[in-house]
């Protein structure tokens, strides 16, 4: 494919896109799920081969960029602390820094196998105010690059797949079908909160001085990837997770298995791994407690299917790295559902709700993001993007041939989220911001797995 590190990206344009309807200054308070996160901003992209013309394109994104906003004003405010130094929601439609770039090369030789290349500071934008920036990427072939940087102190990827999906949906005029819903009362505490020192376990106080703890971390700096799996490399990876008589793993948890397994191969036999999986609280919240719901079913109930904001836990499992190397998928599964099962309830998140409540103002941080100590390895946490909408980002010109998160999220905890192909074959793209001693291995002892992504398999 070549190299694309020697593109330039060119600023044509900044403007501020505000709310189309004025809107009256208000506060919105941070849900005390919203206040687990430290301030990390998450990057998203969509890559259009084709478009209207250009002014024509980007008078469409402006115009209903400004209609999203009405819907989704807390995107348009910014974030303050108030008096206990806690994060608040000032939405007083202050708007989005839109950003209008050009690039000069042709969507066909952009390298999206190295985003570090292409993509970081390129095609996603930096935020530097605010709580949302927009960039739109015009290409020297006539495509378009939108791409999206939001902090993560507000919103998790669901809710920004809600914004998304409004937006281009109201730049083919038509409604929004899902209206985000801001009620904050929902993940309120109970009365009185719960104390449960079972969280104690999983999540501990950052540091003041680093947004994340990492008292012992290496200097390594992590490298991005994007690959695509086969539909049939995922199915046989869930044939081989699943125990004689045991019940059917989840894609999800299988794929977390491998990954795992992978990752041991390279620690020292007496340090640890861990592996964390975030777990979305919306169906459990609904009183929806099966575990095989993890297998990313799109059915819950309408009180929380529009929730915007956080609801999130990232539950993980610790083991030694020598003993996970010789553990059968299918016993490495066995310990993923494990640690997600506790997870999977309601409970979990209510209590998960009140513990945050009983230690405000002090703030917490998931513990598979910090180490212990020295003889501690690494740590890796997959979140699934199962739900990520690539098909319904259509602004009218068609969808996008290309999609992903980009989330190189500082530390030294590495992430990595599947989502689905624009393909819609069953395949996934598989998003990896690892260390390059995980990714050798992700590329010798995965390879027949882990494809890089190249523009033969997206059809550019």
């Amino acid at each position: 494919m070549g190299s694309c590190g020697t593109f330039s990206v060119s600023l044509k344009k900044r403007d501020i896109i505000s709310a189309a309807l004025p809107l009256q200054d208000h506060w919105l308070p941070m849900s005390n799920l919203d206040l687990l996160l430290p301030p990390l901003d998450v990057g998203v992209f969509f890559c259009y081969k084709n478009s209207f013309s250009l002014d024509v394109s980007m008078n469409i994104i402006k115009k209903s960029l400004a209609e999203a906003l009405v819907a989704f004003y807390p995107l348009a405010g910014e974030i303050v602390h108030n008096s206990l130094g806690e994060p608040e929601l000032l939405c007083n439609n202050r708007g989005v820094e839109f950003v209008h770039a050009y690039a000069d090369i042709e969507l066909q030789n952009i390298d999206l196998y190295h985003p570090d290349e292409s993509v970081e500071g390129k095609l996603v934008p930096v935020r530097k105010q605010g709580v949302l920036t927009v960039q739109v990427t015009e290409l020297s072939c006539g495509g378009l690059v939108i791409g999206c940087s939001f902090d993560h102190r507000v919103a998790d990827a669901y809710s920004i797949n809600l914004f998304l999906i409004a937006w281009a949906e109201l730049a083919r005029s038509k409604p929004i079908s899902n209206p985000p819903s801001f009620r904050r009362s929902t993940l309120n505490p109970r009365r009185p909160p719960i104390a449960n020192a079972f969280y104690n376990d999983l999540f501990l106080p950052p540091p003041s001085s680093l947004p994340l703890p990492l008292p012992f971390a290496p200097t390594d700096p992590l490298i991005n990837r994007i690959y695509y799996m086969e539909a049939k490399d995922i199915t046989h990876l869930q044939t081989l997770s699943s125990f004689d008589g045991s019940p059917k793993r989840s894609k999800l948890v299988s794929f977390t298995a491998f990954l795992w397994k992978i990752m041991a191969e390279c620690e020292d036999g007496l340090k640890t791994c861990k592996m964390g999986v975030v777990v979305d609280g919306r169906e459990r919240l609904d009183k929806t407690t099966t575990f095989d719901k993890l297998s990313l079913s799109n059915s819950m109930s309408s009180s929380m299917q529009n929730y915007f904001g956080n609801v999130l836990s990232i539950p993980y499992g610790e083991v030694v790295s020598s003993e996970l190397k010789d553990m059968p998928l299918g016993l490495v599964a066995e310990m993923v559902h494990d640690f997600l099962f506790p997870a999977m309830t309601e409970e979990h998140f209510r209590g998960l709700i009140d513990w945050v409540e009983l230690d405000r103002p002090e703030t917490s941080v998931p513990k598979v993001y910090g180490k212990k100590d020295e003889n501690d390895g690494e740590a890796i946490v997959v979140s699934s993007g199962q739900r990520f909408p690539v098909g319904g980002i259509d602004f009218g010109w068609g969808k996008p041939h290309f999609g992903s998160y980009h989330f190189p999220w500082g530390g030294q905890t590495g992430y990595v989220m599947p989502m689905p192909s624009p393909r819609k074959n069953g395949d996934w793209i598989v998003y990896m911001h690892l260390f390059q001693k995980h990714l050798d291995l992700v590329e010798t002892k995965g390879r027949s797995v882990f494809k890089p992504l190249n523009p033969a398999y997206l059809e550019l």
